[in-house]
């Protein structure tokens, strides 16, 4: 019987990013298709869109309204085809007028602490943060929200509170930003495999497995 290939994928993303939450769905579920034959660990790396967000949020509309020149039918439009994408792979989007778009740096803290202990749970505090902002229109840079939903993934209540309340791993999750920066990342998400492939963009699950079939078959062959 034949091992699985072992992968190792860096996905770059931000909590407030729809593409991210649409691209994370579809890798998993390409993983899941692929299960037996490719041995997956993914790392959960960080990336703000708008890391110069002010704690009280901005309204979501003017924001990118205003960040992408773009009108309100303009939005829509592409609130429209992001909604039917992600619909797709179970990923509900319910931004609305009076949405808000909230500063993500300290949810990419706990991202990072959950991540040390539990790459499954840090995954599944992923998924939650992206339910949070999209489907569910909370704001993400509570802390009393973060600690909730740590809470649910099942991490450790009190552990997550001190550490937003410490301002811990604030260095390491800037240098993983400005590393992957570096590396020519400027938008997300960006899905690295083995520190050599670039899988750009939130890909459908379809797209996902047949990049990763090509990527195993070019790893065994080396």
């Amino acid at each position: 019987m034949t091992s699985p290939v072992r992968l190792r994928i860096d996905f770059v993303s931000d909590v407030a990013c729809p593409w991210c939450a649409i691209g994370l769905a579809g890798l998993q579920q390409a993983l899941a298709r692929l299960h037996g034959s490719i041995d997956a660990e993914i790392h959960l790396q960080p990336f703000e869109l708008d890391p110069q967000l002010p704690p009280e949020g901005e309204d979501a509309d003017e924001h990118l309204m205003h960040k992408y020149g773009i009108g309100e039918a303009q939005l829509e439009t592409s609130r429209a085809a992001i909604r039917e994408r992600a619909g797709a792979v179970g990923v509900a989007i319910n931004t609305r007028r009076g949405s808000r778009v909230w500063n993500t740096f300290d949810a990419h803290r706990l991202l990072h602490w959950a991540g040390l202990r539990d790459r499954e749970r840090a995954l599944a505090l992923k998924r939650a943060l992206f339910r949070a902002c999209f489907t569910d229109n909370e704001n993400v840079a509570d802390r009393e929200v973060l600690v909730r939903i740590a809470s649910e993934t099942g991490l450790d209540t009190n552990e997550a509170r001190r550490v937003l309340e410490s301002g811990e791993y604030a260095d390491e999750v800037r240098a993983q930003e400005r590393r992957f920066q570096q590396a020519g990342i400027h938008a997300v998400p960006a899905t690295i495999v083995n520190d050599q492939y670039l899988i750009s963009g939130g890909q459908p699950p379809d797209v996902f497995e047949r990049a990763l079939r090509e990527i195993a078959a070019k790893t065994v062959s080396v």
